[in-house]
């Protein structure tokens, strides 16, 4: 196969991402100096915004990975979630931050937000590289927000297509 980086126009470029990831990591420091928070990557979309997120706040911070199913290889949710991986870090008394690649329907963020609840942190925030409120379903928080979009299939800096392309440093859209 072929390597040939997305076919669509870029959406929002790698520089926009990364001023962008630094503002939101200022904004965590603001809420959460004085404090160790607690992050967490939803994998596998957002583990580059997690990655340069949490080496851009200067904070003391432990980190923990989950990963939840609910679109598999289709470019929809299926809106059924499916918890793939667990915590391996206890939530009790902490301090959370849930780092999220795209909140589109709601439907799983509305399951981790519940599910995470039941294990007693301090306080749970959400932060999302992506927001797609025209097709919310679920109602839920973004505290730390990096860009509204409209309804379009995206993908790069994390988000895939088929599983590929989520090493793209910018984010695309088929045409």
């Amino acid at each position: 196969m072929t390597f040939t980086p997305g076919n669509g126009p870029v959406q929002i470029s790698a520089e926009q991402i990364q001023a962008r990831v630094l503002e939101i990591a200022q904004q965590l420091e603001a809420e959460y100096t004085g404090k160790e928070p607690h992050f967490i990557c939803v994998l596998n979309g957002a583990f580059p915004f997690f990655s340069d997120l949490v080496r851009a706040v200067r904070l003391p911070i432990t980190v923990d990975f989950m990963q939840i199913s609910s679109y598999g290889n289709a470019k929809q949710s299926s809106g059924e979630v499916r918890l793939v991986k667990d915590l391996s870090i206890p939530l009790s008394g902490r301090h959370v931050v849930l780092v999220e690649d795209i909140v589109d329907t709601g439907i799983t963020m509305q399951y981790l937000l519940h599910y995470l609840e039941g294990r007693g942190p301090a306080s749970l925030k959400v932060a999302a590289l992506l927001s797609k409120p025209s097709r919310r379903k679920a109602e839920v928080p973004v505290d730390y927000l990096g860009f509204t979009i409209p309804d379009a299939f995206v993908y790069g800096y994390g988000l895939d297509r088929s599983q590929f392309d989520r090493n793209l440093p910018f984010i695309t859209s088929q045409e």
